[in-house]
C-alpha cells in the first residue's frame, strides 16, 4: 500500500520530510563502465560503437548500416495506422504553434550614459536527440523534443535510437518523418552518446545532446557535459495531484496510475482535504490496476512509492507541494488559478478537473520534457530557449567611454590587473 500521511498527526512533518527526501533512483554502478565507453569511442570511432551495439543490442553494423536509410523510414510509415499518423500530425502542429510563442527577441537600447548595449538570439548549429529504443519508445517524445529545436532555428538535427534485436516501433520513425528528422542512427546508450559528442568518421559531433535514457545515458551525458551541452538528466517521472472531495474518484485514480505504469520507480501523489475521499481513490485504484496492462508496473510503483495525502484545508497544499517540487502536478478544483497563483515549484500545471496531466503527454502543446527529482526548485522544461544561445554586446562612442570608463580603470587597478585598466586609460588619454 502506498504510503499515508495526515497533517493532523504530531508526527506528520517528521515523515513528510523523510518523504520528500527519499531517493527513488535506481543505485546502479556504472560510471566507470559508462567513461570506458566513451574513451574506446573516442579512440576507435565507429569500430567501437558498432562493437558495443553488437553487444548490448545485439545488433551487428556494417559503416554502411550505421544511418538508417530513407527507405526504411518510409517503409515505417506504411506500417503505421493511419488514424495514429494524423494523431501524431495534430500533436506536432499544437507543439509547434505554442513552441512559435517561446521564440525570444532581441535587445537593444542606449542607457543614460550613451552606451549602446543589447543582446541577440542565434540556434545552436547542431543537436543530437536520444531517443529511447525497443518497441516501447514514445513518438511523442521525438515530437517534443525535435520541433522545438525546428522552430529555433537549428540547422542539423540528428537522432539516435536503440534498435534491439533490430526491432523499432515503426511510430518513431514517423514522428522523425514528420518532425523533419532524416538523419537517424540506429545506435543506443553510452556509445550513441560518445559518438554524438565526440564524432566518428561516419558521425559529425553536435554541439548538444538532449533526451531521455537510461541509468548509462544519463551517466554519458554528465561525463560529455562540457565537451556538448545537455538538457537536464531526467529521473523517474512524478504527478502530484490535488483533489476535492468533489471529484470522481475513479478520474483521480486513472491520472495517479497515468505516472505509475511508466516504472516501477515513478511516483504518483495525492493531496486532499478530505479522508473518505481518500478511502475511494484508494479503492478505485485497486480496482483498475485488475485490469491495466501494465498493472505489475504500475502496482509496484504504486506501492513503493505512491503517497496520499489528508491536509485540513487545501489552502495547506502549496507549501507541501512547493516542498516536493513535482514534475507534473494537477489541480482538480473549483478554483485551480487561485491555488496555482500560490505555488512557484513544479514543472508543469494542469488547471481544473478535464485537464488531465496525459493531455500535456501528448496534444496540449507545452512540453513533456520537464524536470523530475525536485528539480524544478531551479530548472524549466525543454523549450526553443534551450536550443539557442544569447549572446551580449555593448557599444561605447568616445562621450559614452569618457562616462563610465574612469570607474573602469580603478576597478581593474583595486583588482591588480594593469592591462585591463590601461586598455580603457590609452582610450581616456587619447
Amino acid at each position: 500500500m502506498p504510503l499515508r500521511l495526515n497533517a493532523s498527526d504530531p508526527s506528520f512533518v517528521s515523515e513528510f520530510e523523510s518523504f520528500v527526501e527519499a531517493n527513488r533512483e535506481v543505485e546502479e554502478d556504472v560510471d566507470t563502465a559508462v567513461a570506458s565507453i566513451i574513451e574506446a569511442v573516442r579512440s576507435r570511432g565507429d569500430v567501437a560503437v558498432a562493437e558495443y551495439t553488437e553487444k548490448f543490442d545485439r545488433v551487428s553494423l556494417t559503416l554502411e548500416d550505421f544511418r538508417i536509410p530513407k527507405e526504411r523510414i518510409a517503409a515505417a510509415i506504411q506500417q503505421c495506422p493511419m488514424d495514429t499518423i494524423e494523431a501524431l500530425k495534430t500533436a506536432s502542429m499544437r507543439i509547434r504553434a505554442y513552441h512559435e510563442t517561446q521564440v525570444p527577441a532581441p535587445v537593444e537600447y542606449k542607457d543614460a550614459d550613451g552606451v549602446r548595449l543589447g543582446a541577440r538570439w542565434s540556434p545552436i548549429d547542431s543537436v543530437g536527440l536520444y531517443v529511447p529504443g525497443g518497441t516501447a519508445a514514445y513518438p511523442s517524445s521525438v515530437l517534443m523534443n525535435a520541433i522545438p529545436a525546428s522552430v529555433a532555428g537549428v540547422k542539423r538535427v540528428v537522432m539516435v535510437v536503440p534498435t534491439p534485436d533490430d526491432v523499432i516501433n515503426p511510430l518513431v520513425l514517423a514522428a522523425a518523418h514528420i518532425a523533419g528528422i532524416d538523419e537517424i542512427y540506429p545506435l543506443g546508450g553510452a556509445q550513441a552518446v560518445a559518438a554524438l559528442a565526440y564524432g566518428t568518421d561516419t558521425i559529425r559531433p553536435v554541439d548538444k545532446i538532449v533526451g531521455p535514457g537510461n541509468a548509462y545515458v544519463a551517466a554519458a551525458k554528465r561525463r560529455v557535459f562540457g565537451v556538448v551541452g545537455i538538457d537536464l538528466i531526467a529521473g523517474p517521472s512524478e504527478i502530484l495531484v490535488i483533489a476535492d472531495a468533489e471529484n470522481d474518484p475513479d478520474w483521480i485514480a486513472v491520472d495517479l496510475l497515468s505516472q505509475a505504469e511508466h516504472d516501477t520507480s515513478a511516483q504518483s501523489v495525492l493531496i486532499t482535504d478530505s479522508g473518505h475521499f481518500a478511502e475511494q481513490v484508494i479503492a478505485a485504484i485497486e480496482e483498475r490496476l485488475n485490469s491495466l496492462p501494465r498493472s505489475e508496473i504500475a502496482a509496484q510503483s504504486w506501492r513503493d512509492q505512491g503517497a496520499v495525502i489528508v491536509v485540513e484545508r487545501l489552502e495547506d497544499a502549496p507549501a507541501l507541494v512547493d516542498r516536493i517540487a513535482p514534475e507534473h502536478l494537477e489541480l482538480a478544483v473549483d478554483d485551480p488559478d487561485s491555488l496555482a497563483s500560490k505555488i512557484r515549484h513544479a514543472g508543469a500545471v494542469f488547471l481544473g478537473r478535464y485537464t488531465p496531466e496525459a493531455i500535456g503527454d501528448y496534444v496540449a502543446g507545452p512540453n513533456h520534457v520537464l524536470p523530475t527529482s525536485r528539480s524544478a526548485r531551479f530548472s524549466s522544461g525543454l523549450g526553443v530557449p534551450d536550443f539557442m544561445k544569447r549572446t551580449t554586446f555593448a557599444a561605447c562612442d568616445r562621450k559614452s567611454l569618457g562616462r563610465i570608463g574612469p570607474a573602469a580603470v580603478a576597478l581593474a587597478k583595486a583588482e591588480g590587473l594593469d592591462a585591463h585598466a590601461l586598455s580603457v586609460a590609452v582610450r581616456l588619454n587619447s
